[in-house]
């Protein structure tokens, strides 16, 4: 019996060692997460302010993520990718600026991750007393818009369209915070920028806003650069950008949504 008892408890002993020794096995199996390394991202330069936000958080929840971002006028980050500059991810402010990076098959597929619209900038407590955008072609009114190839120009060439306007600006910017710029510096003293650049310049300026039947609601494209040196990272942040951290900080900094499926 005694003999009995210790081949037991020996092979109780042993099941255990292998339970204990097969842990590490189960754990090494998880999945790895995505977010890891480094990775450059162009954008709009309307979405700096939520994309440094969103990268703070990025880097609590996953460390060793690090995000290293160049923002621009859309066209102006199409052309320098199109030429083989080094990118993960690319945000644009439109899509037919991103149509160019797809007829070339440098991206993988596009998808819409947020929506913007156009406000009227004028200088703090709106001394012009600009309500409408008639008021913008009034005398005396130096007009500041974007140029017609990127997409806060674009923007302004539909509304021109649809609302049988023509506006007469001072000059044309290649981005909207070059455009906005113009404002705080007092350079201009009207402009028409996306309502998030508004929001973002805090007091700098006043916004007016555009009733949505005169304006223009925009969709941005965002897509993982096919030449990533860092693939996966940056197809995570691109799915973080459409449903996940990323688009919840958008969504907190005054964009809109992006179209429903």
């Amino acid at each position: 019996m005694k003999i009995g008892i210790r081949l037991q408890l020996s092979a109780t002993a042993a099941l255990a060692v292998a339970a204990c020794g097969s842990s590490p096995a189960t754990s090494s199996s998880a999945s790895p997460d995505p977010f890891s390394g480094s990775i450059t991202v162009f954008a709009a330069s309307s979405l700096t302010t939520a994309f440094n936000t969103a990268e703070k958080s990025l880097e609590v929840d996953h460390p060793g993520f690090k995000a290293a971002y160049s923002y621009g006028g859309s066209q102006a980050l199409v052309t320098q990718i199109i030429g083989g500059a080094p990118a993960d991810v690319i945000a644009t402010a439109n899509t037919s600026t991103m149509a160019q990076l797809t007829a070339k098959g440098l991206v993988e597929t596009p998808l819409a991750f947020c929506r913007n619209k156009l406000e009227i900038v004028v200088a703090p407590g709106n001394p012009l007393n600009i309500r409408t955008l008639a008021d913008l072609n009034r005398p005396g009114v130096k007009l500041v818009i974007g140029d017609p190839s990127v997409p806060v120009g674009s923007y302004v060439t539909d509304i021109e369209a649809s609302d049988s306007l023509h506006f007469m600006p001072v000059s044309l910017q290649l981005s909207d915070a070059a455009v906005l710029e113009q404002v705080e510096s007092g350079d201009a003293n009207a402009a028409l920028v996306f309502v998030t650049d508004v929001i973002a310049a805090g007091n700098k300026v006043t916004g007016v806003p555009i009733p949505d039947t005169q304006n223009k609601i925009g969709t941005y494209e965002i897509a993982a650069v096919k030449a990533s040196s860092n693939l996966a990272p940056a197809e995570a942040f691109v799915t973080s950008a459409v449903a996940g951290n990323v688009q919840t900080e958008l969504i907190s900094s005054g964009f809109l949504p992006p179209p429903s499926s």
